[in-house]
């Protein structure tokens, strides 16, 4: 069982050292934050498994702004959030660049969880598989079921509007992905303490990528523990 915190563009690294200060990661789970760039350092300082929010599929080049793997690496993170739907959504991550990332983050030695998940409109136009075969196969395609690829499910329409899939629809849509790729799914979608327990207890849900309640170490806490409590 594997919960991220997507810390998104939260938390400078006094928040950050702050943020590591007060949180302790229950035993019986695998526990990664997810800094902004600029507070990798500061979270990693704490001991705690550091993933970094996205990676750049060159090792170096004129890509200003980016990120390599490389880098990362030698910072001592382990690994990269790739494909989330912000991404996607803001910054124009396509399939293909979502699976070139994540080919050349693993070919570096970093852990990925990719994200996938299909938007309110494809969901209410009885179109969800068919975006979750595109957005899957193309990651398959590329890395085939790498050791170290966790994939994430994350309904768009269900990140940050406090609205979460039922417990149902995340366990079939988890099933679906699995059908497709042999790796742990974890769902991503407003998660909260108050859902957690019943959204983990599913069969073919293997942890969580947590965003906004991850930002406080009580909230964070309480998800974690649900997840080592549904995987006792």
């Amino acid at each position: 069982m594997l919960v991220a915190g997507n810390w998104k563009m939260h938390k400078g690294p006094a928040e950050a050292r702050a943020f590591c200060d007060a949180f302790t990661p229950p035993a019986g789970v695998d526990v990664v934050v997810c800094p902004p760039y600029v507070s990798l350092a500061a979270a990693l300082a704490s001991g705690l498994t550091v993933y970094a929010q996205s990676v750049h599929w060159a090792r170096e080049g004129a890509y200003t702004g980016e990120v390599s793997a490389p880098m990362l690496l030698e910072l001592g993170v382990t690994g990269s959030i790739v494909g989330h739907s912000e991404r996607r959504q803001y910054f124009g991550e396509t399939d293909d660049s979502v699976a070139r990332r994540t080919a050349a983050a693993l070919e570096a030695g970093l852990g990925v969880i990719a994200c996938v998940g299909e938007s309110e409109e494809e969901r209410e136009s009885g179109r969800t598989e068919f975006v979750l075969v595109l957005q899957v196969e193309s990651v398959r395609d590329a890395v085939g079921a790498h050791e170290r690829l966790v994939v994430a499910y994350e309904p768009v329409w269900a990140i940050g509007t406090g609205r979460t899939a039922t417990a149902e629809q995340a366990q079939e849509a988890h099933a679906f992905i699995k059908s497709l790729l042999d790796r742990p799914v974890l769902y991503g979608g407003s998660v909260k303490p108050e859902n957690a327990a019943e959204l983990l207890a599913q069969p073919d849900v293997d942890g969580a990528l947590v965003g906004g309640a991850s930002l406080e170490p009580s909230s964070f806490t309480a998800i974690c523990e649900a997840a080592a409590a549904a995987a006792a």
